[in-house]
């Protein structure tokens, strides 16, 4: 089979989502502006219950989440995922300027971060980060997909040939 062929029988995997979550705009503003190039969509929401209803309607391949904000923290919201089936397996990266003290770094971990980075950034270290993440979100699209044509397969034969 030729890489033409190969590809043409790949399918149309759906775009990676990244949420990013920041109350302060110009730190939304600043993560577009440096993730605005990757190959995904990006979502912004200035608010963790934003974040979780945005959650609950579409999925992620990566969750940027600042620490400090009102209402509901960034600990929150990640503890809030990790306990929601739907969202339990979605990657976090917590992005924040609270103090770098351990106790913060640490409560980070516990409540399921894949990363934590401290502001400001380093705009290539986060490209590469959330590139990997991205990556990772394609070949598990990959995977479903060859999955679900597998199964399809599986019922057509099993419609043609009998349950054998």
């Amino acid at each position: 089979m030729s890489s033409s062929e190969q590809i043409a029988d790949e399918p149309t995997l759906p775009v990676s989502r990244v949420l990013m979550v920041d109350d302060t705009p110009q730190n939304l503003v600043a993560l577009e502006v440096v993730l605005e190039d990757l190959d995904c969509e990006l979502d912004s929401v200035s608010s963790g219950n934003a974040a979780l209803a945005k959650l609950l309607k579409h999925d992620y391949a990566l969750v940027l989440l600042d620490v400090q904000m009102p209402e509901m923290d960034g600990f929150e919201v990640a503890k809030l995922m990790r306990s929601n089936k739907r969202t339990e397996n979605v990657p976090i990266i917590f992005v924040t300027a609270i103090s770098k003290e351990t106790r913060f770094v640490q409560e980070g971990y516990r409540t399921g971060a894949v990363d934590y980075l401290f502001k400001p950034i380093d705009p290539m270290l986060l490209q590469s980060k959330v590139n990997f993440f991205l990556g990772l979100d394609r070949q598990k699209k990959r995977l479903e997909a060859k999955l679900a044509q597998a199964r399809r397969s599986e019922a057509e034969m099993k419609a043609l040939y009998g349950k054998e």
